[in-house]
């Protein structure tokens, strides 16, 4: 293929990586007093709990070597079904969405869920972009991608 190709998919990809770092920093930075004075809503604990959670099994089953947090998918990277895969094509995009939830539920409705909504969009751009090339780099990804979701097992 056309290197010009290559090169608009590689500044796509990172466009979405600053995106996504730049709101889960924003929500950091504004629910930091929240957590610096320990006052940690039921709901935030129980998002962060399963965003911990299903983070730490996603790293039991897919290697820190094998994925990338760039959506376009690594050359030596293999196809994972075991575990979290198992239900989710994308579990770690799902606990961040879950950890930027414990954190939007610790600000203002309006601006934390806004936040989180606009997390939650380039997440789903990211994924769209990353099944795409992925369906070229691997050839079992389109029945895989048959038979899970793509962030809430049995929903979306």
């Amino acid at each position: 293929m056309n290197p010009n190709f290559y090169a608009h998919r590689q500044r796509i990809g990172q466009l979405l990586v600053v995106l996504q770092f730049g709101l889960l920093a924003w929500l950091g930075w504004a629910a930091a007093p929240s957590i610096w004075l320990a006052q940690w809503k039921a709901t935030s604990m129980l998002l962060a709990v399963l965003a911990l959670l299903l983070g730490l099994w996603t790293l039991a089953y897919n290697r820190l070597g094998n994925f990338n947090i760039h959506p376009a998918p690594k050359a030596q990277g293999i196809l994972i079904t075991d575990g979290p895969y198992r239900l989710i094509r994308h579990p770690m995009y799902s606990a961040v969405l879950l950890g930027a939830g414990a954190l939007a539920a610790m600000l203002e409705p309006g601006s934390g869920w806004l936040s989180w909504c606009a997390l939650a969009l380039v997440l789903w751009v990211k994924a769209h972009l990353e099944e795409r090339w992925l369906r070229e780099h691997h050839a079992g990804y389109a029945t895989y991608c048959q038979h899970t979701q793509r962030f809430i097992p049995w929903l979306l």
